[in-house]
């Protein structure tokens, strides 16, 4: 019984880690760039985009299609690094214990 008392009590604890690991996350921003720095995006850990950069030479209407590819790969690019920001965090949080895939992550 005392082993499952301690699993219990690891359990609580590993929770309490996550959601702390949560909070911070939120905190921790990454910086997406396509077009040699002309597009960027700026995002949250957990992918909320705070910040959309456009260089002034892309805003011409013969441009708009170039502009829009731009943003969608500067976003792609800021969702990669915010994943491997998490994946980071969640390795040190559990010490490699391989958890599935957003495990305690909402």
């Amino acid at each position: 019984m005392a082993d499952f008392l301690g699993m219990m009590k690891q359990a609580a604890q590993l929770q309490s880690k996550m959601k702390a690991m949560q909070e911070e996350l939120d905190h921790v921003e990454v910086e997406g760039i396509s077009g040699g720095g002309l597009v960027s995006v700026r995002m949250t850990a957990k992918t909320e985009v705070k910040a959309v950069k456009i260089d002034p030479s892309l805003v011409k209407p013969e441009d708009v299609e170039i502009l829009e590819d731009l943003l969608v790969t500067a976003l792609g690019d800021a969702r990669r690094k915010a994943e491997a920001a998490m994946q980071e965090k969640m390795q040190s949080l559990t010490g490699g214990l391989g958890l599935p895939p957003g495990m305690g992550l909402g």
